[in-house]
């Protein structure tokens, strides 16, 4: 969720603990705000409705986007095709909750309902996507990737014939599975619509996988992943990167109240409410962003080492086994259909992935995670 979704101490309380963690944010399709910048990492997020990169008319504006992605440590660009929450749907920021800060933030008038499109103006096909990305890259010399929930397989066919010659193509693809979202979708959206994560992963994946295009694309997962247990299949099927916002959203004080098109979030996460947006004190709530994703990534190399490599995305899909009851264990990559190798890292990215791991200090048992 972006700023105008959250309150500006949540959004604070999250760069800040991404800051600590050394991890970074992603700052939703609401365009960086005031509260994104106290250190921490960026990827910026272009929305249909083009926030923070858009004129007066709603158009996309590359030199605002050049000037806004070096004012801060951006580090990549995500295009938003579709989120797992509500694919297709677009959003709605009511005038209500439209303060003058976020105004100038979004680049959008006050007093008006702010409507994000169900899609983008600046392409309709996956041609002339690549030929937007191309031109990201050139202006602003940073990966571009791109965010998707998965239904229909066609695009991602296409996508892939597209890449097939090298000349262009995407850094990153994010999977948004259809599970994630933090309460802002209609629930018939949340709950039925989009492929859940390993469904609408393994389904994308094969189609590049059988193209050879695996290792040319960085791949991220998105989906109730900050779970550990989760994360690590998903690492094993393939991912390289996961997305965390429902579990770090839950770290600063969000109890799923499901109010945050209200503006009245009890906790005075997801409100522009200034009674309620100073409940969070965002230095205490980034201290608990911080202690969550070292948990996370204490539990995900402890498995990972239990599985005998060093990290996490050193896992592949021979080492997990999805359970029935207690009546049935099936390998992970027989019941999602993998071919032999895939999910596995190509043998120089693994031998890299090891020499940096051998550089680091061990995740002994003992590593203090402070607690506040």
């Amino acid at each position: 969720m972006s700023f105008g979704s959250l309150s500006g101490n949540a959004v604070h309380a999250l760069n800040e603990g991404a800051r600590l963690a050394g991890c970074m944010q992603l700052t939703g399709e609401g365009s960086l705000s005031p509260y994104h910048r106290q250190g921490g990492d960026l990827i910026f997020q272009i929305g249909t409705a083009y926030f923070g990169c858009r004129d007066d008319e709603g158009r996309f504006d590359p030199a605002k986007l050049k000037a806004v992605v070096e004012s801060a440590p951006v580090k990549a660009i995500e295009i938003k095709l579709s989120r797992g929450a509500k694919p297709g749907l677009g959003g709605m920021l009511p005038a209500a909750k439209i303060s003058p800060e976020i105004a100038e933030t979004r680049g959008i008038l006050q007093g008006e309902d702010c409507a994000s499109p169900s899609r983008h103006t600046e392409f309709d096909d996956v041609d002339s996507m690549l030929d937007f990305v191309e031109r990201l890259a050139d202006e602003t010399g940073l990966p571009i990737g791109i965010k998707s929930a998965v239904g229909d397989p066609g695009f991602w066919e296409e996508l892939a014939d597209a890449m097939a010659d090298g000349s262009r193509g995407v850094d990153f693809i994010a999977i948004d599975g259809g599970e994630g979202g933090t309460g802002a979708a209609p629930l018939v959206f949340s709950d039925a619509v989009a492929l859940p994560f390993r469904p609408a992963f393994t389904r994308v994946y094969a189609i590049f996988a059988r193209a050879g295009l695996t290792d040319r694309v960085v791949w991220v997962g998105s989906g109730k992943l900050g779970l550990p247990e989760n994360a690590l299949i998903a690492f094993a099927m393939g991912v390289d990167m996961v997305h965390v916002a429902r579990e770090a959203m839950l770290a600063i004080g969000c109890i799923r109240a499901q109010k945050c098109h209200t503006d009245h979030c009890p906790t005075g996460i997801a409100t522009q409410n200034q009674w309620l947006a100073r409940g969070p004190d965002p230095t205490l709530k980034a201290q608990r962003v911080n202690n969550y994703i070292r948990t996370l990534r204490r539990d995900l190399l402890k498995v990972s080492e239990a599985c005998g490599v060093w990290h996490p995305g050193l896992l592949t899909v021979d080492d997990v086994d999805l359970l029935l009851g207690n009546r049935k264990a099936t390998p992970l990559g027989e019941v999602y259909g993998y071919d032999p190798g895939w999910g596995r890292l190509g043998d120089e990215d693994a031998a890299a992935i090891i020499d940096l791991m051998k550089g680091t200090a061990p995740s002994g048992e003992d590593e203090e995670i402070p607690t506040t």
